[in-house]
């Protein structure tokens, strides 16, 4: 990614993961996210788009290779950015009664403990990005009855509750209809013109990848990165999505 002195926040050398028994899923991949970048993993479904995602979260460790986050120092000692997720909405259960304001609170339960109290304040912030989303009327409604696209606006709000330096987002336009799809890809504009670091995957190339400030194609190697309209030629297309090798 071309840097202008702008400093990674992310940064990914020669890095190689497989499950066991099986032939590596990503291999050999040296990446660098630029600091306030918002870019876009894309590729095939089995391509190792969801893999290169978990090893950066690390749910999972990689066979070889490095992993480094920017590090700040404070007053209190050197800190690393936070991190605000959201995993493919298809691969949630539903059958689990959650209403969309608990949903939220559950990323401030996931750093506090078991059952946390929540205060006058984070109520208060959970308000605030309900608003932001344009799910205040949702609040109180269980969230299988809502559409896909109030669906994943509804994770992104849990994963916005953190307050994250860096937020990732497996396949968040997926299932989407045009109109809703433009939506979601606005709205993490906005958040992105406000210093958050995005990462998601997709493999949507007119939808959502041509749209993007940044590309990354994968297939289990690092196929080729940049502008949209400079790397998405026929060329990388087909080195991209000819054959998917990964999981």
């Amino acid at each position: 990614m071309a840097s202008n002195n702008i400093p990674s926040i992310i940064t990914i050398r020669n890095l190689s993961f497989g499950y066991k028994f099986h032939d590596p899923i990503i291999e050999g991949i040296s990446l660098d996210f630029l600091k306030g970048s918002f870019v876009g993993l894309l590729g095939p479904s089995g391509a190792g788009k969801t893999t290169l995602l978990k090893l950066i979260l690390g749910l999972i460790r990689p066979w070889n290779g490095t992993i480094m986050f920017e590090k700040n120092s404070k007053h209190n000692g050197v800190t690393f950015p936070t991190i605000g997720y959201s995993p493919q909405v298809e691969s949630v259960e539903w059958d689990f009664p959650v209403t969309v304001r608990e949903l939220v609170a559950m990323g401030i339960w996931n750093n506090s403990g078991r059952f946390p109290w929540i205060n006058s304040r984070t109520k208060e912030e959970i308000n605030s990005i309900l608003h932001d989303l344009e799910l205040d009327a949702y609040s109180d409604r269980q969230i299988r009855e809502l559409s896909g696209g109030e669906q994943k606006r509804a994770f992104l709000a849990r994963a916005l509750i953190h307050n994250p330096d860096i937020l990732i987002l497996d396949e968040p336009t997926s299932g989407l209809d045009p109109m809703s799809r433009e939506n979601l890809v606005q709205t993490l504009t906005e958040l992105n013109n406000k210093g958050i670091t995005i990462i998601i995957t997709t493999h949507d190339i007119d939808g959502v990848a041509r749209k993007l400030p940044w590309v990354v194609c994968l297939n289990k190697e690092l196929i080729s990165q940049g502008y949209p309209n400079n790397v998405l030629s026929e060329n990388v297309i087909h080195r991209t999505y000819g054959i998917a090798k990964g999981n």
